[in-house]
């Protein structure tokens, strides 16, 4: 009201709507505040994101939380998004898909060991997988080897292609990452692709007493820790690009490795990133909630 009647006395418009002088100035003072808080927010996140520049809004309010307490500022979940989204700070995931498993070979296809298995502490699972990297001379490809307790990537290898070699280097670094380790407490989960049935690959993890276990079938639910490991390297630590070459392809893998190791929380490790994660024991808590699958019709006529 008092931009439009800038000449009225502001006890007399507060009269109007029966205020007093003291409540319209102290409307301003929160609001200039909620502005500051605003700001001081956007400030922190914009921060945060210099590090890790596609990290999901929730990640990232999780990872603001301590910053946020100091400042003695509380903000929800659904007021972080809408204030991001105001700021076009909002990530958009982009679905890529590029096949990189070929599992019509004679090799042995051994059985999923994990169907329904916790991993309840570093070094009872691994998982395993190949994802593609551009470039502008033509792919690469990326094999990882990942805890399932953890999420810590614990070896992994750029290659030019999807021969086993790659695999195997990979493979070869996370069993020297192996401490104290006692035979056959180590499950190695894999798809049924040639490089992982290969006897090359199995006659390494058999010398090394490593229990091998394989996808039944071609869903990435049967290995969805490997397949998730792949989707945030892409998505949230700039894998998703196109680099110049092979050189430049390996150098960005190890700095996003490096960072999703020792930065990235994980909210099914109790918000831990992995390198914390690898040195704890027992059941870690999940920080999400699962949601209900919406019932189909045919569903509820199956049931």
């Amino acid at each position: 009201m008092k931009q439009h009647y800038p000449q009225a006395a502001i006890g007399t418009l507060c009269a109007l709507f029966g205020k007093t002088r003291q409540a319209y100035y102290e409307h301003g003072w929160q609001a200039a505040n909620g502005q500051l808080r605003e700001e001081l927010v956007l400030d922190l996140a914009t921060q945060a994101r210099k590090v890790l520049k596609k990290e999901g809004a929730v990640k990232l309010l999780g990872s603001l939380r301590p910053a946020l307490q100091s400042h003695n500022i509380t903000m929800g979940r659904d007021r972080f998004f809408k204030l991001l989204r105001k700021h076009n700070m909002l990530q958009k995931r982009k679905k890529n898909h590029a096949r990189t498993t070929w599992s019509d070979h004679p090799y042995r296809k051994w059985p999923n060991l994990i169907k329904g298995l916790e991993a309840l502490k570093p070094q009872q699972q691994w998982v395993s997988d190949i994802t593609y990297l551009r470039t502008e001379k033509g792919f690469s490809y990326l094999s990882l080897i990942t805890d399932a307790y953890s999420r810590k990537i614990v070896g992994y290898h750029v290659s030019q292609n999807l021969r086993v070699r790659g695999c195997l280097i990979a493979l070869n670094k996370a069993i020297r990452s192996l401490k104290d380790y006692v035979p056959q407490s180590l499950i190695h989960h894999s798809d049924r692709g040639i490089q992982y049935c290969c006897d090359q690959y199995v006659n390494v993890l058999q010398t090394n007493q490593i229990r091998i276990s394989m996808t039944q079938t071609g869903s990435p639910y049967e290995n969805p820790v490997a397949e998730r490991v792949n989707g945030i390297l892409k998505t949230e630590l700039d894998l998703d690009g196109t680099f110049e070459g092979y050189s430049q392809a390996i150098a960005a893998t190890h700095k996003a490795i490096d960072r999703y190791n020792r930065l990235r929380q994980h909210m099914s490790c109790d918000n831990l990133t992995p390198d914390q994660a690898h040195l704890r024991e027992g059941k870690l808590k999940k920080r999400w909630k699962t949601r209900k699958r919406k019932t189909k019709p045919d569903d509820q006529l199956n049931t």
